[in-house]
């Protein structure tokens, strides 16, 4: 009898001890997971701030090459009162490649819609420089050309491709800002 009567003191401590083990096992639990899920939030939104920064920053990328790939911006950044049409229009036409290479990477963090009407302003730029260039005298001094394409511009009877570019690329920046993706 004595050794049931041990047993029976030794389970009055032991069972309350195993209950509060439990309990204590599973309040941790829950804290440790919620802890988790608060870190885990944290970091999603830490990392859609510095996401929707860098979409932001590819915005105003490509929104400075449509600023400088335009003619009225472009020809007073290249044009060499000593260079003939061909001169010109090949520096026009490095410079609108080359800066377009140079942000080819935005198209990362773009919509394919922005990305698609930025390739087509490019396009329609140097079609439209080589298309002035073409009605020209190659070896005439670059002011014609100069002079030419100021002229098919204010002559235009629809709003520039890059002007049409820049209201889609400010358009979807807003959408960008006030739902977070496009």
């Amino acid at each position: 009898m004595n050794a049931v009567a041990n047993i029976l003191d030794i389970l009055k401590y032991i069972l309350p001890s195993l209950v509060v083990l439990i309990a204590a096992t599973a309040i941790v639990r829950r804290f440790l997971t919620a802890e988790n899920q608060k870190r885990q939030i944290a970091i999603f939104g830490e990392s859609q701030d510095i996401t929707l920064r860098l979409r932001l920053q590819a915005y105003e990328r490509l929104v400075m090459f449509l600023e400088r790939m335009s003619p009225r911006q472009l020809i007073p950044r290249v044009y060499d009162p000593s260079m003939s049409v061909r001169d010109l229009q090949t520096a026009m036409t490095i410079t609108i490649r080359s800066e377009f290479e140079h942000n080819l990477s935005q198209q990362i963090y773009v919509s394919r819609n922005a990305w698609e009407t930025v390739k087509s302003v490019k396009e329609q730029e140097l079609g439209m420089i080589n298309k002035v260039a073409e009605t020209l005298n190659p070896d005439a001094p670059a002011k014609e050309l100069h002079i030419r394409i100021l002229e098919v511009i204010a002559h235009a009877n629809t709003e520039l491709p890059s002007e049409m570019a820049l209201q889609i690329l400010n358009t979807e920046v807003r959408t960008v800002l006030q739902y977070g993706s496009v």
